[in-house]
């Protein structure tokens, strides 16, 4: 009788295996062809990081004895390039300071922006608002260094299912303008 559970219990495990693999294929193959390789690069980015703030931002440091007012200046330099506005800046160190009384290592949050794709991605979902403006922080670590950090959007790029393809092609070019103010302000380079 025993025998005859477990072989009945081995049973209903494998078709609902079977039946939550079928499941969780047929949902997949609705999502972005980008998706699996996006979701792939967040698992090993937490877990080497073990932080999920850390696995979906992407970061770059910022090239030695250059100064913010340098970086800052060259990110804004390459946005004017791009043609993609700076919407709105955020000194934090600054306000930090102001609240706490104590002086605060540099932290500024600069907003960049292009409202024609900004509108098009709220039509398509009013969630996306979360993601606007595109953010770049420019932040002096704990030993002085600056870095540049900014939202990862391929899970808003990829994640999903698929943007429609005008709206993804433009989606697209947002995240290798980001990335081009990012790593040129990273270097100084104009």
């Amino acid at each position: 009788m025993l025998k005859n559970l477990f072989a009945l219990v081995g049973l209903v495990t494998i078709i609902a295996a079977g039946a939550l693999y079928f499941n969780v294929k047929n949902t997949l193959s609705e999502f972005d062809p980008g998706a699996g390789q996006t979701y792939k690069e967040l698992i090993v980015n937490i877990l080497e990081s073990k932080d999920a703030a850390t696995a979906t931002v992407w970061r770059f440091p910022v090239v030695d004895g250059l100064t913010a007012e340098e970086v800052e200046e060259t990110m804004k330099f390459v946005a004017n390039e791009h043609n993609i506005a700076n919407v709105g800046e955020l000194p934090l160190s600054k306000d930090i300071s102001a609240k706490s009384g104590k002086p605060y290592r540099f932290v500024k949050i600069f907003l960049f922006c292009n409202s024609l794709t900004a509108a098009k991605m709220l039509d398509y979902n009013d969630a996306f608002s979360a993601y606007l403006p595109c953010r770049i922080t420019l932040v002096e670590d704990k030993t002085g260094k600056l870095w540049l950090y900014s939202l990862n959007m391929d899970l808003m790029i990829y994640g999903g299912k698929p943007l429609p393809e005008d709206l993804k092609k433009e989606a697209v070019n947002v995240k290798r303008i980001i990335l081009d103010i990012m790593k040129r302000g990273a270097e100084g380079d104009f």
